[in-house]
Order: C-alpha cells, then structure tokens, then sequence
C-alpha cells in the first residue's frame, strides 16, 4: 500500500494533489520502495513498474509527463501530445485530466492553483532554481498567459530538507542575500557553515504577489528516513513525486 501525502490547501475539489513517500514499492537496496527516478541508476524495469503502481493506485486519468530535471527556470505547458523527458523544472496545464509532475529527494516541490481550480502548476524548485526565481517566473508566467490574478492563486509548499538540517556554504547566503537583503532572515548560522529554510525562502520569492494562501508540510526528508528519500542523507537513493491534476473543470 503506498503511503501518500495531500496539501494542507484549500483548493477545490476537482483539484487532485499528492506527494508520494518511500512506502510500498518494489526497489530494492539503497531505492528501497517507491522509487520513482529513472536516472539514479536502479534497474529500469523496477522504476517502471513503481510507476504503473502510482497510476494504478491513484486512478491517475493520464500518463504522467515525467521531465528531464535540470535545476533550471524552463516551465513546460503539457498536452496530451507532450512528449516524456523534454528538460524543465516546472510543468502547468489548463486542460482537465493532464497530470503535471516534478521529482524530489531533498529539494523543493511546489504546487500552485487558483481559487476557480482553473489551472494547475508544479515546480521543482532546489536551492538553485529556487535562488533564480523559478517559483516567481512560474507564477507570473502562467497567471500573464490565463490573465488570472496572482492574488487568486494558492500554494503549497510541499516535503523537502528541512531548516535544521540543510547545511549550505557562505555562497549560497550570499546569492539570495544579492537579491533580497530579506533572506538573511531564512539562514542560521550553525558551526562555520548554515542552515537554510527552504520554505522561508520560497515565502519571501512569493510575498510581492499577495498571493491568496500559502501553506507548507511540515515533513523533513532528511530526518525521516523511513518515509522519505533524501541525497543529503544518503547520496545514492530514489526519488518521490509531486502530482497535481484537474480531475474536472467546467468553464
């Protein structure tokens, strides 16, 4: 049985969002369970069939979109026509039954809707895309395009590394400091290094847009080993996935 988590959100109900876990399965060794990364090297036919299993636990009304992750800013708009692994780090739609996905073990994964549930978005935002501005471009991107209100928008901010265990350098501070003096509030100092909050800084990227609502798991993946898998932790390791979907939508 696969062991999923839904957005803390109040988004309507013909909008369809999940995290998975590291529960159920069939990896093995350091993929133990639901690995669904095809480029970590654990034996395709076994990650494939993790996937079958998602799909056919959750009903799923498309085939997932899975993208070629880069830590770029590219967001992809998917159809029924778009083809598997074309490289972005964000895909949305506004078309029903057409399943948006992003991978994670540590990094960010954001989703994002609106009020009327007329679009959906998900965002692999890691420390580098996130300090780029994937998660506003995404934003202003979609909204510009389906002429919505950023203030209608909701997000959620979902499973990653969390703020006491995300050991970053000097570097990093520094970057997101350049664009925002703000996010110094988003780092602690913690021995000669320090530790970032993810989440801080995805709220800060968001706070000019007045969004309607933002709310956030309260998960680590690094410290919750038996749910989670986490690169920080163990290096070599799966991947969990972020799904969001328009189940149905009359316009």
């Amino acid at each position: 049985m696969l062991n999923l988590i839904t957005p803390n959100w109040s988004a309507p109900a013909h909008i369809k969002a999940f995290s998975t876990t590291r529960i159920g399965g069939v990896s093995e060794g350091a993929f133990q369970g639901l690995n669904l990364g095809s480029h970590v090297d654990d034996n395709p036919k076994v990650v494939q069939q993790n996937r079958l299993l998602l799909n056919q636990h959750l009903a799923l009304p498309s085939p997932l979109c899975w993208l070629n992750q880069t830590h770029s800013t590219l967001l992809l708009k998917i159809d029924n026509h778009t083809q598997q692994g074309i490289e972005a780090d964000a895909s949305w739609t506004d078309l029903n039954k057409q399943v948006c996905v992003v991978m994670t073990a540590d990094c960010l994964p954001v989703l994002i809707t609106d009020k009327q549930g007329s679009f959906v978005c998900a965002i692999h935002a890691g420390w580098r895309g996130l300090c780029d501005g994937i998660i506003e471009k995404s934003l202003q991107e979609v909204c510009s395009k389906l002429k919505v209100a950023t203030t209608d928008c909701l997000i959620w901010l979902g499973p990653c590394i969390g703020k006491t265990a995300f050991e970053v350098g000097s570097e990093v501070r520094d970057e997101f400091i350049q664009f925002d003096a703000q996010a110094t509030s988003a780092f602690t100092v913690h021995q000669d290094r320090y530790l970032a909050d993810l989440h801080q800084l995805a709220r800060l990227r968001l706070a000019p847009f007045n969004v309607a609502q933002i709310t956030a798991s309260d998960h680590c993946t690094f410290s919750e080993a038996d749910l989670f898998y986490s690169y920080r932790r163990d290096g070599k390791t799966g991947r969990m996935a972020t799904i969001i979907y328009i189940e149905q939508h009359e316009i």
